[in-house]
């Protein structure tokens, strides 16, 4: 199967050697998101509700540059360098995945880049 990265100025451009995401087959593979603005490519540093929302918009955005939505995602992966805030990451998230709820690990960290305090991939299937 070919491999087809995705890209979308909806989302921050990659700060390495990565792609947005990344298609195969029926699958869509996306990197970790952190709260980076996409236009101005800051940090979008605040509590962790607001870093949560930058986050999950980001991969709605990619999600609909490959024509997908968030009721595609089947597996989230979320890290937090302060797992005393899961709660109020939580609250954010679950408004995004009011009607499918995926697959989920959650893990603490000892430091994400840029400082954010979380960061979320996803695996969608269509």
């Amino acid at each position: 199967m070919e491999k087809k990265p995705i890209q979308t100025s909806e989302a921050p451009s990659a700060i390495g050697p990565y792609s947005q995401a990344i298609r195969i087959g029926d699958f869509l593979y996306t990197s970790g998101q952190i709260a980076l603005n996409p236009k101005t490519m800051e940090m979008q540093n605040g509590e962790i509700e607001e870093e949560t929302e930058w986050v999950l918009n980001h991969i709605e955005a990619i999600l609909k540059a490959d024509g997908m939505d968030l009721t595609h995602v089947v597996k989230t992966t979320v890290y937090l360098t302060d797992l005393s805030e899961f709660s109020r990451m939580n609250q954010v998230y679950e408004k995004f995945f009011e009607k499918t709820k995926p697959a989920r690990a959650c893990v603490q960290v000892a430091a994400l880049p840029k400082g954010a305090k979380v960061e979320i991939d996803a695996i969608a299937h269509i």
